[in-house]
C-alpha cells in the first residue's frame, strides 16, 4: 500500500494521468500507468519460483487486497506494479482460485488516476444492495493515495474511494463521487477494512490511521461517520500501524473479537511484521483483553497479513511473504514476492491467556502428494533421514510428533554445502528458523540470518509441521499457537535432510509430503509456478 521513499519515481507518471477517475477499462490505462522503469531486469530465476504460493507473473507486488469469495471462487487482489520489480504507481492486481492454492492471474483490476494510486483495502459482496450497486455486488473499498498531494506537504493525500463489479470480479467501475471518506488531516490514513456487523446492521470500516486504529460505520457504504478510535498507547508502536482487520471468533461458546494490526517497521525479529488484540467489539468501540502485545507471526516474512470476506464462519488469512526491510532487493526475477500459504484462524486458551492460532487451510490437502512416514526417529548425533524420507523434492510438508520435545535442529542441505536450519531450543524455550547458511543474502545487510520465537504452549509434547516451498519456509507450531514464515534463497534445492538433538529427542511419527499444484490430467495455472 504504502512506500513514500519510491515517490519521486513515480510522480512524472502521474502526472499525465486521465482526469476520469471513475473507471478503469483500457482507456485509462495508457494515461494512468507511467513509462516502463528504465533498469534492466535481470535474469530470470525460475528457481526460486514457488509451486503452490501465488507470485505474479512478472513485476511488483507486495500486500494481498479485496480478499473475497464469491461464488465458489476466491479473488485475491494485491498491491502491484506491472511495469517495473519494484515498488512504484500501486495499481490492483488480480488472480482466481477454487482452493486458494492454485491460482490464475487475472488482468489488472484497478488502475491508478487522477485521485492517485490504488492502495490496500478489502472488498464485500453487497447482498442486499445498500450501495445501489446492484443485489450481490462485489464492492472494493480502497485508499486513492495522492503523490502530488504528499510531495506537497498536506495531510490530507490519503482518501478512501469505492469500485464496484456487477459480472463477480471480472470488470470494475469506480465509483463516480469518490472520496467516500475525505481525509480529516492524518499523514496516514489507509487500509480500509470493511466488513458488514450483524447486530447493528451496518457496515463497519477498520482504518489504520498513523499510530492508531480509527472505525467508521456506514449504512450503504458511501456515507460513513467515526465510531471510535483505539490503540494510541496499546501495543507495538515500532512503525506505522496498517493494513487492519476485524472479525469475531468463538471460544468455548463464547464470541471474542480479534482486531489485527501490521506493523512496520517494529516486528519481533526486525521490520514488518502483524500483531493482534483479543478483545470486544460493540459496533463501535474495540475494548482489549488486556495490554500485552501479540503477534500473528514471529517469522520475518509475513506481513499486511487479513483475512477474507464472505467465507462463512471459516476465518481464512493470508499475507504478504516478504519484508520491507529488502523486499525490493530480494534476488528473484521477473517477478518479486509471494503471498503465503492460505491459513484458518482460530482462539486457544493458555495459561489463562487467550492465544490466535492459525493452520494451514484444509485446501492444502488438494496438492498433496504420497506421504513417507518414519516411525520413532530417535536422534542425538546426527542422522541422515534424506533416503529415508524417501522424496528428494525441496517442495513438500514435513510433519513432525514428539510426546517430549527437547532441543534439536532439523537441517535441510545440498551440495552446495547451504544449510536451513530449523528447530527449537530448549533452554530458551523458543522455536528458530536460521537462514544465514542458507544462500544468497548478500543483497541486503538487514537479510537477518537467525530469527526466534516463543513457546507458548506448556505441553509436553508437540505437533510441529512445516511448508518447504522453493524459496521459504512456514512453521506452525503446537497446533498453531506459534507460527513462523521465512523466506531463504539457496543456490541449489534443498534436497537433503539430517536431524540432530544435544540432549536427545524421539519424534514418535516423522513424515513427509511432496506438494504442486497440479492435479492429475490439469494444466499449470499462471502466477503459481
Amino acid at each position: 500500500m504504502k512506500y513514500s521513499l519510491f515517490l519521486l519515481l513515480a510522480l512524472a507518471g502521474l502526472a499525465a494521468c486521465s482526469s476520469d477517475a471513475n473507471t478503469t477499462t483500457n482507456a485509462d490505462t495508457a494515461s494512468a500507468t507511467p513509462p516502463a522503469d528504465s533498469a534492466a531486469v535481470p535474469p530470470a530465476t525460475p528457481q526460486y519460483r514457488p509451486a503452490y504460493h501465488f507470485t505474479p507473473a512478472a513485476h511488483w507486488m507486495n500486500d494481498p487486497n479485496g480478499m473475497v469469495y464469491y461464488q465458489g471462487t476466491y479473488h485475491l487482489f494485491f498491491q502491484h506494479y506491472p511495469k517495473g520489480m519494484t515498488w512504484g504507481p500501486m495499481h490492483w492486481g488480480h488472480a482466481t482460485s477454487p482452493d486458494m492454492v492454485r491460482w490464475q492471474e487475472q488482468p489488472i483490476a484497478l488502475y491508478p488516476d487522477s485521485l492517485g494510486y490504488i492502495f490496500s483495502g478489502s472488498a464485500v459482496v453487497d447482498a442486499n444492495n445498500t450501495a445501489g450497486f446492484g443485489k450481490n455486488a462485489m464492492v472494493a473499498i480502497f485508499t486513492h493515495h495522492d503523490p502530488k498531494g504528499e510531495k506537497a506537504g498536506t495531510n490530507t493525500y490519503q482518501n478512501q474511494s469505492l469500485a464496484y463489479s456487477l459480472d463477480g470480479g471480472k470488470t470494475w467501475e469506480k465509483y463516480a463521487q469518490n472520496p467516500v471518506l475525505k481525509n480529516p488531516g492524518i499523514k496516514d490514513f489507509r487500509d480500509p477494512k470493511v466488513s458488514w456487523h450483524e447486530a447493528t446492521k451496518q457496515w463497519v470500516m477498520t482504518l489504520a490511521t498513523l499510530d492508531r486504529i480509527t472505525f467508521y460505520a456506514s449504512p450503504n457504504l458511501k456515507d460513513w461517520t467515526k465510531l471510535s478510535e483505539f490503540g494510541e498507547k496499546l501495543g507495538a508502536h515500532g512503525g506505522v500501524w496498517e493494513c487492519p482487520d476485524l472479525f469475531p471468533l468463538t471460544l468455548n461458546g463464547k464470541t471474542h473479537w480479534v482486531l489485527i494490526v501490521n506493523l512496520n517497521p517494529g516486528g519481533p525479529n526486525g521490520g514488518s511484521a502483524t500483531q493482534y488484540f483479543v478483545g470486544q467489539f460493540d459496533g463501535k468501540t474495540f475494548t482489549p483483553l488486556n495490554d500485552k502485545t501479540k503477534w500473528a507471526d514471529y517469522g520475518p516474512d509475513e506481513y499486511a497479513g487479513v483475512t477474507w470476506d464472505n467465507t462463512g464462519n471459516r476465518r481464512l488469512f493470508m499475507g504478504w511473504m516478504s519484508n520491507w526491510e529488502y523486499a525490493n532487493e530480494v534476488p528473484t526475477s521477473p517477478w518479486r514476492s509471494a503471498m503465503t500459504i492460505p491459513r484458518e484462524l482460530g482462539l486457544r486458551q493458555e495459561n489463562g491467556e487467550v492465544y490466535l492460532t492459525s493452520q494451514p487451510a484444509a485446501e492444502l490437502r488438494n496438492i498433496a502428494g504420497q506421504a513417507t512416514t518414519l516411525q520413532n526417529v530417535t536422534a542425538k548425533e546426527p542422522i541422515d533421514l534424506t533416503a529415508r524420507l524417501g522424496s528428494a523434492t525441496a517442495k513438500r510438508k514435513l510433519t513432525l510428533n514428539t510426546q517430549q520435545l527437547q532441543d534439536f535442529e532439523l537441517v535441510l542441505g545440498n551440495a552446495a554445502g547451504e544449510e536451513l536450519v530449523l528447530g527449537y531450543d530448549k533452554t530458551a524455550k523458543q522455536y528458530f528458523i536460521d537462514r544465514s547458511k542458507a544462500g544468497k543474502n548478500s543483497f541486503s545487510a538487514k537479510f537477518k540470518g537467525r530469527a526466534t520465537a516463543p513457546r507458548l504452549s506448556t505441553a509436553a509434547g508437540t505437533e510441529l509441521t512445516l511448508y518447504f516451498d522453493a524459496a521459504s519456509v512456514e512453521l506452525f507450531a503446537d497446533n498453531g499457537l506459534t507460527v513462523m514464515t521465512s523466506i531463504f534463497f539457496p543456490t541449489q534445492p534443498l534436497t537433503t535432510a539430517k536431524l540432530r538433538s544435544a540432549s536427545g529427542i524421539t519424534f514418535q511419527q516423522l513424515s513427509s509430503t511432496p506438494l504442486t499444484t497440479k492435479a492429475a490430467g490439469e494444466a499449470p495455472t499462471v502466477g503459481a509456478r
